[in-house]
């Protein structure tokens, strides 16, 4: 399955963001919360959205890939989602953040989940 692919290398991601959580945790000693480490409150932020996204995401083009869609729209909606879970981590990590990646990670992030959708629907209604 071609979703497994990308299902795997977005878990590798997240336990990426996943450690740099709890080596920031550890360096500015705090165990709950954000305290007033503006690192920590980036590296956890970054790790939620990709928590709050991916699974969705991953969910829509494992749906998808039963429809069963083109294999080069699967890669193409794959290489997007972790493309685009890797700017916008970069984006969100950086203190002087440029928005422009936090706006490109998003965007991308949410065109692969309108599609995924839409295609399920076209698939499954017509």
């Amino acid at each position: 399955m071609i979703t497994g692919i990308y299902a795997a290398l977005l878990g590798l991601l997240f336990v990426i963001l996943s450690i740099r959580t709890i080596k920031s945790r550890r360096r500015n000693n705090i165990a709950l919360g954000y305290g007033d480490a503006p690192d920590l409150v980036r590296a956890a932020r970054v790790h939620a959205n990709f928590a709050e996204y991916v699974p969705l995401a991953l969910l829509l083009l494992y749906f998808l890939e039963l429809s069963p869609a083109p294999g080069g729209l699967m890669h193409g909606l794959g290489i997007v989602l972790l493309a685009s879970r890797i700017v916008h981590a970069y984006g969100v990590s950086q203190i002087d953040e440029d928005i422009r990646f936090r706006v490109a990670g998003m965007s991308g992030t949410f065109a692969v989940i309108v599609v995924a959708s839409l295609g399920i629907l076209v698939y499954r209604l017509i």
